[in-house]
């Protein structure tokens, strides 16, 4: 009676890990012969762990990261110019803390969008919060938030995110005010903090795709997202194309 009561006052306290743990405890003879500091430390060990899962899994709910992907799960076998000692660098997440962005570019199916949810992933284990976006649909968003007046309130919580992904940038034409609003959203996250940018479009195509006659605009675009970046550039064969060959060897 006098566990079951423990345990209806742990979880009372909300204190999930601590109460699975002191159940477990109490049901198994391997932690009898454990002194009572031990055995309390096990118990806050248990409660630690809990609640970092449970952040984890928030953070990844809340990214909605189009791919599972993580960085252990890399491919650096095939060649398309994707650095190991660049990922391992990138992985300690300080780019992050420091507000600096990453630039992918390479042709379709090389992994942008996976290398780019790689980076997202890592992240959210650090603590830290992510969004992905596509761009386009995004911008989409946006127009829409201009008519119900929410505009400033989406553009607050984008400027709060430790690590936004911007994916597929180039894939359509801009207005003059989707491009605004993309300014928007950059200046919005400028030396503070940081974000991923994928991209077909080479870097050097960037400043005739953003300007369509608004160089201005390109050049505050152009100025908040590359002066300050690390840059992968993959090239080579498609993925995609040589996984289906593969599949038809098979």
């Amino acid at each position: 009676m006098m566990t079951n009561e423990t345990i209806r006052k742990l979880n009372e306290l909300k204190l999930f890990g601590m109460a699975h743990a002191f159940s477990h405890q109490t049901e198994s003879a391997t932690t009898g012969h454990l002194s009572f500091e031990e055995r309390v430390g096990l118990l806050v060990d248990h409660e630690v762990t809990y609640r970092d899962d449970k952040r984890l899994r928030r953070l990844l709910a809340n990214a909605k990261l189009r791919e599972p992907a993580c960085i252990e799960d890399l491919d650096y076998e095939a060649k398309r110019g994707l650095d190991r000692s660049t990922m391992a660098s990138l992985a300690l997440c300080n780019w992050i803390r420091h507000g600096v962005n990453v630039v992918i570019t390479g042709a379709t199916g090389l992994g942008k969008t996976w290398i780019a949810c790689a980076l997202g992933n890592q992240a959210c284990r650090h603590g830290m919060t992510v969004k992905f976006e596509r761009v386009p649909l995004l911008l989409e968003e946006l127009a829409i938030t201009h008519a119900d007046g929410t505009f400033r309130k989406r553009i607050a919580a984008i400027s709060k995110l430790d690590l936004l992904i911007l994916d597929d940038l180039g894939i359509n034409t801009l207005t003059p005010e989707r491009r605004s609003d993309l300014l928007e959203v950059i200046e919005s996250r400028s030396g503070n903090k940081a974000t991923v940018v994928t991209s077909q479009l080479p870097v050097k195509r960037w400043h005739d795709y953003l300007a369509d006659g608004n160089p201005t605009v390109a050049d505050a675009i152009m100025d908040r997202l590359v002066s300050n970046v690390h840059r992968i550039e993959l090239a080579g064969e498609s993925l995609r194309t040589k996984r289906r060959q593969q599949t038809g060897r098979a």
